[in-house]
């Protein structure tokens, strides 16, 4: 499983627990991170390169998909009352690196590789992902891994400041939930998620 966010129910699950988190008053931080080994491969590639699914039809009906879709993501994060930590187990590829970059915090295990590589196979990030990571790594860094869609690695991505800390994947999870603690011990309306 590489928890793709197009062709499943991740979509729906992200603005599920967006609105839970929103109305449960208790919970102070959210942790996202991937289940198994990787922590989002973002869109189906097979889709993607057979222009089905989502990826299918004229401009406007792919325009349409899109915003009933992926860029569903963004939008429920930009509505989020509390701070958001990435933890990003394994690889975080296009729309999943998008996602990791629309968190407040990311941590990375030092196995996890990054990539904006929607150029690899001619779209764009049409989640926002290119706004998100000019915002963290500033225009030029931005456009150098929109316009190439090579892979960073976590020490790279530690050194570009797209990730706060690099740590073994068997310590990220206790990373995250000490950070987590740390935040939510605060009081809450200091700390409000100003991701999106």
């Amino acid at each position: 499983m590489r928890n793709e966010l197009t062709g499943t129910r991740l979509i729906d699950d992200i603005e599920e627990n967006v609105r839970w988190t929103n109305r449960d008053e208790s919970v102070s931080v959210l942790v996202i991170t991937g289940n198994g080994k990787a922590f989002s491969a973002g869109g189906n590639i097979k889709h993607m390169l057979a222009r089905q699914s989502s990826f299918a039809g004229d401009v406007h009906e792919v325009q349409t998909r899109y915003r009933s879709g992926i860029q569903r993501i963004p939008l429920a994060l930009s509505r989020i009352d509390v701070p958001t930590i990435a933890a990003i187990n394994g690889p975080a590829i296009g729309a999943g690196f998008d996602l990791a970059c629309m968190c407040d915090i990311r941590l990375a295990s030092d196995v996890a590789v990054m990539a904006e590589s929607f150029v690899n196979i001619g779209i764009v990030p049409g989640d926002g992902g290119a706004w998100f990571l000019q915002r963290l790594v500033g225009q030029q860094r931005a456009a150098e891994l929109c316009f190439t869609g090579r892979s960073v690695s976590a020490s790279e991505a530690l050194a570009l400041g797209l990730v706060l800390d690099v740590m073994s994947p068997e310590k990220l999870m206790t990373r995250a939930i000490e950070l987590a603690h740390s935040i939510a011990a605060k009081p809450p309306q200091a700390c409000v998620s100003r991701s999106a």
